[in-house]
């Protein structure tokens, strides 16, 4: 049992299996009480059952921890908030609370319907602002604590997950917002994009040139909860975590500028003057599409760059 995190209470989301669960064990390895949430759904957001919670605090205690499982929908806002009341209840406090629980429910976007667009961003969007209103209540109080949301590199949009990709767009913004709103009370807010092999990645239809395993992701997590990480005034940052690769995405920021001549604008005026002097950002996915199709023209396994993969 090591110490970095010695008398925290961690709640940990979708602890059950993957990442949550490495993130629940190395949480409690390091000296914490885990929270452990899981509602037991399968990816495809089915099929509910609350013993994978249970079997993860058995795993805790077992090795000297102490935790307590909770198999409530975190979706909802009774949900969340019972998360943090367990930990109130059982430990008196909590420190830290880590966002990982996820659904996927895969489909163009000119065929989703509202069934598939729902489940997904309330899982993860809403799923991650229930543990944060929650949590940042207390927090606030208590002058100190660290909310971690979970994101990924498809934020920068999927050709067939808009749902997830929109969710996960949305929890950066969440996370940036709290940071702000929170960095008075003495509160961080840290948002992880991992690549790493569990039942998700299971299904990307590519390689991933960077990709680690979910213990990995752990140990940034471990540190952005700690202490050390408080010290170092880290919040309102996104982080990849692909195995021995670690790396920060930039703020958000204009690029380039230009202004009217005429001090308005014309539809003909800007057609004139925004491809040669603001022009574009390109997108890095669109280049990544074509050599996909490339690939798969050559009947090859298509590669994903850096940053770009999809294991949540």
């Amino acid at each position: 049992m090591g110490n970095f995190l010695a008398g925290k209470v961690i709640a940990v989301t979708g602890a059950g299996r993957g990442i949550g669960r490495a993130v629940a064990l190395a949480c409690a390895a390091e000296g914490a009480r885990v929270v452990v949430n899981d509602y037991g759904v399968s990816v495809a957001g089915a099929e509910p059952t609350s013993e994978v919670a249970a079997a993860v605090v058995k795993e805790i205690e077992a090795a000297g921890g102490e935790a307590v499982a909770v198999a409530d929908d975190i979706s909802t806002m009774a949900g969340g908030q019972r998360v943090v009341d367990t930990a109130l209840a059982r430990y008196g406090r909590v420190d830290g609370v880590v966002c990982v629980a996820g659904i996927l429910r895969e489909r163009m976007l000119f065929n989703m319907s509202e069934a598939e667009w729902d489940p997904v961003v309330a899982t993860h969007l809403k799923g991650t602002f229930t543990l944060f209103r929650a949590a940042s209540a207390v927090m606030r109080t208590q002058g100190s604590g660290a909310l971690v949301g979970f994101t990924s590199g498809n934020h920068q949009g999927s050709v067939s997950q808009a749902n997830y990709s929109a969710a996960k767009g949305g929890i950066i913004s969440l996370v940036r917002s709290a940071a702000l709103g929170l960095h008075r009370y003495g509160v961080t807010a840290n948002a992880v994009a991992p690549v790493a092999r569990t039942r998700m990645s299971a299904n990307v239809p590519m390689e991933l040139k960077e990709i680690g395993e979910p213990e990995d992701v752990a140990a940034l997590v471990v540190y952005l909860l700690s202490e050390r990480a408080r010290a170092e005034g880290i919040t309102g940052q996104v982080y990849t975590v692909a195995g021995p690769k670690i790396a920060v995405w930039a703020q958000p920021r204009e690029l380039r500028a230009g202004y009217a001549a005429a001090g308005s604008w014309t539809p003909e005026s800007i057609a004139d003057f925004l491809p040669g002097t603001v022009g574009t950002d390109p997108m890095p996915m669109l280049a990544q599409l074509a050599a996909m199709r490339e690939a798969a023209a050559k009947k090859e396994r298509p590669q994903a760059a850096g940053g770009e993969g999809g294991a949540r």
